[in-house]
Parts: structure tokens; sequence; C-alpha cells
């Protein structure tokens, strides 16, 4: 994010950039990291998985219901008529231990 001033000048869209050390100022990108070290191999990277791998738990991250979004799940939130609420409850059920 070196040209965050660029990037706001170009596009009107205000750039906050936490300071470093200080995760408190960044709880939804710790938490969205959080979730996936779930989804993972313990020690495994991103650059050993393949794109339908990556697609599956990008699925699975976006049909998690999020307290921040009022229990709706993002893909339900910002994509409601593309949402596929059999294919979401699927994928929770197979979540469950």
């Amino acid at each position: 994010m070196a040209a965050h001033a660029k990037l706001t000048e170009a596009t009107g869209v205000k750039v906050y950039v936490a300071d470093p050390h200080c995760p408190w100022r960044r709880g939804t990108n710790e938490n969205t990291n959080g979730s996936l070290r779930q989804c993972l191999p313990k020690g495994e990277g991103l650059s050993v998985s393949t794109q339908e791998d990556l697609d599956v738990i990008a699925w699975k991250l976006n049909a998690r219901p999020r307290k921040s979004l009022g229990f709706k799940c993002p893909a339900e939130l910002f994509t409601p008529d593309a949402f596929d609420f059999k294919q979401h409850h699927a994928v929770i059920f197979a979540l469950q231990p």
C-alpha cells in the first residue's frame, strides 16, 4: 500500500493504514486471517493450494454468517440475487464437526 495516497487521489476512496504491530486496529483482517488458518493445513501457505482449493475456501468463508453483518453471510448480503441457499446450507452443515 505504498501508493495509497495515489489510490485515494485517483478513486476518492480513503485508505486507512494501521500502525505496525497493532492487530487490534485491524479486527476484520485478523479475524479473516484466523478463518483462513482454519481452512489450511498447519504450516501450509496459499502458494501450494490449487485455484479449486482456494475457490472452496472462499465459498466457505463467504457462506459463514458474521455477527458484524447481522448474522448474515457475505454472499447472502452482497449478492442476494445470485445467492444459493441450498449450497449455503450444505456448506454450513459440512463444516460442523
